[in-house]
């Protein structure tokens, strides 16, 4: 059972959603108005996978090649392709994508990292979280006759900087 004090917290918290007009209906937000300042948004992603498959991956010994470069390729493309991908998204002119993936041995993984920034009025969190997520699918995809237990995971925002509500930095 909730409590009207819950529920009436919850509709505080639906009415900031910026995607929602008055009615509740989706809307693309209005960015005309506001600012151009450098933003800068950086994600992650983790990808855990069987020691032999990092092995073989670290060793160039996977028969498609360096998996690792087109993980990391793809990641940039997914991040330039945000807007097709995310209803509502803003189209936006990245300056700059980084995409870094690290192998791990314990245990044995691969963590990414994307970082995206621009000019503009509207922030790159979208973007950086696109290309570290779509950079493990590439892993994944590109692994999997060898490994199907691969497990993505915590995928996450790790910091932004720029715009009104300035920087912000996920808890370690």
């Amino acid at each position: 059972m909730t409590s009207k004090a819950n529920f009436s917290g919850a509709q505080e918290r639906v009415s900031k959603l910026t995607h929602l007009d008055d009615k509740g209906a989706a809307r693309m937000v209005d960015v005309t108005a506001k600012a151009v300042t450098e933003r800068e948004a950086t994600a992650e992603a983790l990808i855990r996978m069987a020691p032999e498959t990092l092995a073989m991956i670290i060793d160039g010994a996977h028969p498609k090649g360096d998996v690792l470069a087109v993980a990391r390729i793809a990641g940039i493309m997914a991040a330039k392709k945000t807007h097709e991908l995310i209803p509502l998204c803003h189209a936006l002119n990245l300056t700059s994508v980084k995409v870094e993936l690290t192998p791990q041995s314990d245990p044995a993984a691969v963590h990414i990292e994307a970082t995206c920034k621009l000019a503009a009025t509207t922030g790159v969190e979208m973007e950086a979280l696109t290309a570290a997520s779509v950079a493990a699918l590439t892993l994944y995809d590109m692994c999997k006759a060898v490994d199907r237990g691969m497990v993505v995971e915590q995928v996450r925002l790790l910091e932004k900087k720029g715009g009104r509500s300035g920087h912000w930095q996920a808890e370690s």
